[in-house]
């Protein structure tokens, strides 16, 4: 793992300027099998920094294959975030597919040609990329092919269920807690969830359980913007009108997806596909409002930080436009990435060095908690400023203190929990006995 994340300019430039000459023949569309011999071809490229692994199967059988890219593949890394892309969820919204197979060669071509930013990169973050979240309708798809593709061919999976409408709907009990001042993270999923989702939704949401996600993009198409958090709206439904839903993490999910908009070629111009979208980002629910979507259970449910890229006015883009939207993207898919090391990272150490896992990280003035993972490392996603951070843990008193952000790398705040201070129960005088001593029983704790 290395250090040093300040980046100067010259960086985004050369990264530019690098294979401005595309050869067309190096794009095309890539079938269920082709997708898997192009990931097994990037990992015999680069053996030393790949993994592949499979997250579950599709309802027809197919794997949901990821390509892990790091210094040490298949460890997690005390410190060291974990990033995840992912695409194609839409059988039918295909660029996100074939722009993160391309990433992923992109990746290993640049780690071998000595390329310092990309190799910061893989030595400093966990890499994880899934380019076919929905492998069986995007055969439905392409068998319709670029030209006759209609909007909703292959859109769902082969049962025809929408998978981003198919997650554990936690919003609703969001909203509920900000009136009872109640959880603001990792809300407890409803009786039965597995039965209730479709088997590529379970192989993410087990995912998420798995690792300790903490930054994450999810590509469509069908418009051309940067979408955040909240999807769904507060508001009952009004014909004809929407409202926005800002998360507690409102300005730091606005800057992720200015991030994107602005690397990108021409999202961050506004006027995309016949809609305007200022600066290129929108927020989910002022767009539309959307149930079971993907990014608000990432944010609900984990300490991953998502929000929805939407790529292409076409759906299914002609081979031929493969190499103009690749280049379009290329600085925006590494930009983004790069923001998994800003804000605050540490490690929670009990009195004895020995790290604590689960311990809640609160942000005074940000009613959204994250935890520390099951090797005591926490990361929190924050723009520059100076913050007041409290972390506690069951059997632990709490431990506060105040950091200073800046624009550059995470800044490293490392917590000690000190054993929780016991108490003393005396009991009232009886038949003119002394007090008793302490029960052996502990007290129940408070209802906080």
């Amino acid at each position: 793992m290395q250090q040093g994340w300040t980046l100067p300019w010259v960086a985004a430039l050369l990264l530019g300027l690098m294979g401005l000459l595309v050869c067309g023949s190096d794009f095309q569309h890539h079938r269920y099998e082709d997708m898997v011999r192009a990931l097994f071809a990037v990992q015999s490229e680069c053996p030393y920094i790949t993994r592949i692994y499979s997250i579950g199967r599709s309802v027809e059988g197919r794997h949901l294959y990821v390509l892990e890219l790091s210094d040490n593949p298949g460890i997690h890394e005390a410190l060291e975030p974990e990033f995840k892309y992912v695409g194609n969820m839409h059988g039918n919204e295909v660029l996100g597919r074939e722009l993160l197979i391309k990433f992923s060669q992109f990746l290993c071509e640049e780690y071998r040609a000595g390329n310092q930013r990309i190799m910061r990169l893989i030595h400093d973050t966990r890499i994880h990329i899934l380019p076919s979240m929905n492998p069986d309708g995007y055969e439905v798809a392409a068998r319709q092919g670029p030209e006759f593709n209609g909007y909703l061919v292959g859109r769902g999976n082969a049962r025809d269920f929408d998978l981003n409408r198919n997650f554990p709907d936690l919003n609703a009990l969001m909203y509920y807690y900000e009136k009872t001042n109640g959880r603001n993270h990792h809300l407890p999923l409803p009786d039965n969830w597995e039965q209730q989702v479709e088997p590529e939704t379970l192989a993410v949401i087990k995912w998420m359980q798995n690792y300790n996600f903490v930054l994450s993009a999810n590509l469509h198409g069908g418009a051309v913007v940067a979408n955040y958090p909240f999807d769904k709206s507060r508001d009952p439904r009004i014909r004809g009108r929407t409202t926005y839903a800002a998360t507690p993490d409102d300005k730091i999910f606005r800057k992720l997806a200015r991030t994107y908009s602005y690397a990108h070629s021409w999202m961050h111009k506004g006027w995309n596909c016949g809609d305007f979208f200022d600066e290129g980002i929108t927020n989910g629910a002022s767009w539309y409002s959307l149930s079971k979507g993907m990014q608000d259970f990432n944010y609900l449910y984990t300490n991953c930080f998502e929000i929805t890229l939407e790529l292409s006015c076409d759906k299914f883009p002609p081979a031929s436009a493969l190499p103009r939207e690749w280049l379009g993207n290329r600085e925006a898919l590494v930009s983004y990435l790069e923001q998994v090391h800003h804000g605050i990272k540490g490690m929670v150490y009990d009195e004895n060095n020995n790290p604590v896992g689960n311990a809640e990280v609160a942000v005074a003035g940000i009613y959204h908690d994250v935890t520390s993972g099951v090797d005591g490392d926490y990361f929190r996603l924050l723009l520059p400023g100076t913050y007041t951070v409290t972390v506690s843990a069951p059997g632990y008193a709490p431990s506060t203190s105040t950091v200073t952000v800046g624009p550059a790398e995470a800044i490293q705040l490392h917590f000690y929990l000190k054993p929780a201070p016991k108490q003393n129960l005396k009991v009232k005088p009886h038949n003119g006995k002394k007090n008793l001593s302490s029960p052996k029983t502990p007290l129940k704790p408070g209802p906080r």
